[in-house]
């Protein structure tokens, strides 16, 4: 290791004196880095569907006196209903993107 870091240090000393006789460091061209590739975005299905079956949960628990019991159904409903409300303002979306 030691050995790597004195190599480095002779060559970084070659490269910035210009008055040495060794020979000049050349740099060669680094490939250009892909485009880094855009995360794919949830749909309001989606996201619907997790807010509402998060709201769901909550209230669930909270209104019945059995609070697992609640918390699952409140989750199942809660979910639907966040998921159907999503789709509508999906079909929205796209009939504004066709339009335009």
């Amino acid at each position: 290791m030691n050995a790597v870091k004195a190599n480095r240090s002779k060559a970084a000393s070659f490269s910035h004196n210009e008055n040495t006789a060794a020979a000049p460091v050349t740099e060669t061209a680094a490939a250009p880095a892909p485009a880094p590739a855009q995360k794919k975005k949830w749909s309001h299905t989606a996201k619907g569907a997790v807010v509402g079956a998060g709201a769901g949960a909550i209230t669930g628990a909270i209104v019945n006196k059995d609070r697992l019991k609640g918390a699952a159904i409140g989750t199942i409903i809660g979910a639907g209903v966040g998921a159907g409300t999503g789709a509508i303002v999906d079909k929205q979306v796209k009939k504004k993107q066709a339009q335009q």
